[in-house]
């Protein structure tokens, strides 16, 4: 059973690359000026492919290039498999908040936005634990009051309890999703498709 299947890929496989070639030789030799066998009719070589899918949402690794890029700026000890995620991350709580209808003038504040009403807006720290992480911790505030970083510490033990919420739902979100993290040809070591950090 398992020859027949591999048959069949093999097949199906050797029709998709046909009808590809196909439509290529069709462009060529129909759809561009001046007709039939246009001398510098040439396909071109395909420079980017796909690292990870979410569903039917490709992520190509030219988008990771490119946002690896950019988060260097900011964390400079970051590794591309941390980019990769954080960009899958990204696409799920946008999928999420769009089953909501929250929206935004950007992505970044439809993510907010969807942090701030289906996490944080649930998150109470008791004024008692407040009070308990300042005197557990009172060597931190070089000599200031209780009420003189209180709302600090309130602030730092709702994000600490965000992140923990934050991280629950994700795991949730990937486990009801599609999510696959492609390897590049010739990886053995399990890469996942990733360039090695230097």
């Amino acid at each position: 059973m398992g020859k027949k299947r591999l048959q069949k890929s093999i097949i199906l496989r050797t029709a998709v690359e046909r009808a590809v070639f196909g439509c290529l030789l069709f462009v060529c030799l129909f759809s561009l000026p001046g007709g039939l066998l246009v001398p510098e009719c040439r396909a071109e070589v395909l420079r980017d492919w796909v690292v990870a899918f979410v569903d039917d949402e490709a992520i190509t690794n030219s988008d990771l290039q490119e946002q690896y890029r950019e988060t260097l700026k900011i964390t400079p000890d970051i590794s591309k498999e941390e980019v990769l995620n954080t960009m899958i991350n990204r696409i799920l709580i946008l999928r999420e908040a769009k089953k909501y209808r929250i929206e935004g003038r950007s992505p970044d504040a439809v993510i907010k936005e969807y942090i701030d009403l289906k996490e944080r807006a649930f998150i109470r720290v008791p004024e008692t634990e407040i009070e308990k992480y300042f005197k557990e911790n009172s060597s931190m505030f070089s000599g200031k009051g209780f009420e003189d970083v209180r709302d600090d510490i309130e602030q730092y033990l709702i994000e600490r309890e965000l992140n923990v919420r934050l991280k629950k739902t994700l795991d949730e979100l990937r486990k009801t999703a599609y999510v696959k993290i492609l390897k590049k040809e010739g990886d053995k070591c399990g890469n996942e498709g990733l360039p090695q950090r230097k």
